[in-house]
């Protein structure tokens, strides 16, 4: 059994202001008013007293009510209703559009203690350069991997600062991150408070799948929450924790990462922990965490809305004009028939 034609076509209609619909019995309290009271004043004429002579007619007060007829109340009920459906808000409910969600979320976080200074890297020529600027250059490769990825920018040193909020507007992490000078955030190196940081920026993410990336050239120097404490809240939180060892084996003392906990680190929240001690090595790391954490979106169907409101209300308006035209219509015919009916008497 076929269902009604009209099911579907309704099916695509969503009222606004539903409720709106008890208005409509208003209209009845038309008909039960009383009919719109005016009074006019009377022209006066010094031979009043023989035209009414000559007429035969007596003179009396009267009123005029205007008689809408079946026509003209169908009409201005229409336009009441008319109204009322513009005043429910309709919308049309255009098919879906599908719509694509990454459901992970990357907050990269980039040491700037004075020891990325360090220029025990080289850049693509081969000319030395300081471990941030290989780092951006790497990073940058990494953003345009990730398209329709959420990213976020944390820097830390002695302080953990968010420079960028969860975003898909890489090309503001990526200036962000430009910006970004060495020592900025203090002297010394909080990895542990850089990740209770990290994991209070991932309260705002509603992501399934969350990850940290941890980049760095040393090791903790007191931070006020311990590493291995703070990766265990990451782990309970649901924060995966990939870290990234930079720094050459010939760096000079202090200025080498602490490898055997970074491993634990990462552990600890199942994640992987990478070194890296030139360029080539550290894009290597960067196409394996891209690699290791697909790309798992999430399809949103989203069904645009059209609004109809206006259509109701020019049919509104037309009808009340259509009326108002008939009714004006109708009065000059009227008149032209009293013209007439005096001429007539006259003779």
């Amino acid at each position: 059994m076929s269902a009604w034609p009209g099911a579907h076509w309704l099916a695509n209609l969503a009222w606004e202001y539903p409720w709106a619909a008890l208005l409509w019995p208003l209209a009845l309290l038309w008909v039960a008013l009383p009919p719109h009271r005016e009074r006019r004043t009377a022209l006066r004429v010094p031979f009043f007293a023989l035209a009414v002579a000559g007429s035969g007619e007596r003179p009396r007060a009267g009123a005029i009510v205007r008689a809408h007829g079946a026509w003209g109340w169908l009409m201005l009920g229409q336009a009441w209703s008319a109204g009322v459906l513009a005043v429910m808000q309709p919308h049309w409910l255009e098919p879906p559009v599908p719509r694509v969600q990454s459901a992970r979320d990357w907050l990269l976080a980039i040491d700037l203690s004075p020891s990325m200074q360090a220029t025990d890297f080289k850049d693509a020529d081969g000319r030395p350069v300081d471990r941030l600027s290989v780092v951006r250059g790497v990073l940058d490769e990494f953003l345009a991997r990730r398209a329709h990825d959420r990213i976020g920018l944390l820097v830390f040193a002695e302080q953990a600062h968010v420079q960028a909020p969860f975003t898909r507007d890489h090309g503001a992490v990526s200036a962000l991150l430009a910006e970004a000078q060495i020592g900025m955030a203090g002297s010394r190196t909080m990895i542990g408070d850089a990740i209770g940081m990290a994991i209070k920026v991932f309260e705002q993410s509603a992501a399934p799948q969350r990850t940290l990336v941890l980049l760095t050239d040393g090791v903790d120097t007191g931070s006020r929450i311990p590493p291995a404490k703070a990766a265990e809240i990451a782990a309970q939180r649901g924060v995966r924790i990939h870290t990234v060892a930079i720094g050459t084996a010939e760096a000079a003392a202090g200025e080498q990462p602490d490898l055997e906990a970074l491993r634990a680190w990462a552990a600890i929240t199942g994640g992987r922990a990478f070194s890296a001690d030139d360029r080539a090595g550290l894009a290597e790391i960067y196409r394996e965490l891209d690699a290791l954490e697909g790309r798992d979106q999430a399809l949103a169907a989203e069904r645009p809305r059209r609004p109809l409101f206006h259509w109701f209300v020019a049919m509104a308006l037309v009808l009340i004009i259509a009326h108002q035209a008939a009714a004006a219509l109708h009065g000059w015919r009227a008149a032209r028939v009293v013209v007439r009916h005096g001429h007539n008497r006259n003779d």
